[in-house]
């Protein structure tokens, strides 16, 4: 039976997901509340990670772990790494990586973590392809496929946003998902990650984000609750 762990960083990010949930029940579990129900009839978890790459590995591994999901969902905001891409456009993952990992000197690419096989997580295909259904549903002619770049800042200067795009070839820049792509892996279990575009991830990041947080963060939510009822069918 599917059962859905969905992941975001921030309550914005999970608020509409958690008002549509069925049947919930709570648990607290290192610091995280934990809901688990029904989403669009299909078995689910949510949970607020909190910002950051090692609080949403806790937070993919504790699902895994304890509450059994067959599936993994991140689902939230992001910056822009492509011209094409504007505040309000949604993002799917085909594969994610890290742009703050570095062991150059000991031989390895950027990105690299020393024992993966990989160095960009890649993500479910059948998920890919539902996420982009449901995505091209909320909001048509607006999603993209590609690479996400994570890493643990807030990116807003337009030097460190063409790094990370040389580094990564990354559509776009958050800081969750390649950590959760990781656990994932590791985990051999199916992950896709859903992005909305918040910000243009530079000089005028401070003047966006406040101002279309909010819209992306639902938007994303509306594409995950769509995904559910994919999985469901």
């Amino acid at each position: 039976m599917t059962k859905l762990g969905i992941i975001g960083a921030m309550q914005v990010e999970v608020e509409i997901l958690l008002g549509r949930m069925e049947n919930k029940t709570e648990k607290n579990i290192a610091g995280s509340t934990f809901y688990e129900g029904t989403l669009e009839g299909l078995p689910a978890v949510v949970v607020q990670c909190g910002v950051g790459k090692v609080n949403a590995a806790i937070c993919a591994q504790i699902l895994c772990d304890c509450f059994g999901v067959t599936h993994l969902v991140n689902t939230g905001i992001a910056g822009s790494l492509c011209a094409e891409l504007d505040i309000g456009d949604l993002v799917v993952s085909r594969d994610a990586m890290y742009h703050d990992f570095d062991c150059n000197a000991f031989g390895y690419p950027s990105g690299k973590v020393p024992g993966m096989d990989v160095i960009a997580f890649p993500a479910d295909e059948t998920m890919m392809d539902y996420a982009f259904s449901a995505a091209e549903s909320v909001n048509p002619g607006h999603t993209k496929v590609g690479r996400i770049a994570s890493g643990d800042q807030f990116v807003a200067e337009k030097a460190l946003k063409e790094r990370i795009i040389a580094l990564t070839h990354g559509l776009c820049t958050e800081m969750e998902g390649a950590a959760i792509a990781q656990t994932a892996y590791r985990n051999g279990i199916p992950f896709v990650i859903l992005r909305a575009i918040s910000d243009k991830a530079d000089d005028s990041a401070e003047m966006d984000y406040p101002t279309f947080e909010r819209i992306a963060a639902h938007r994303c939510a509306e594409v995950t609750c769509k995904l559910a009822k994919m999985l469901n069918e």
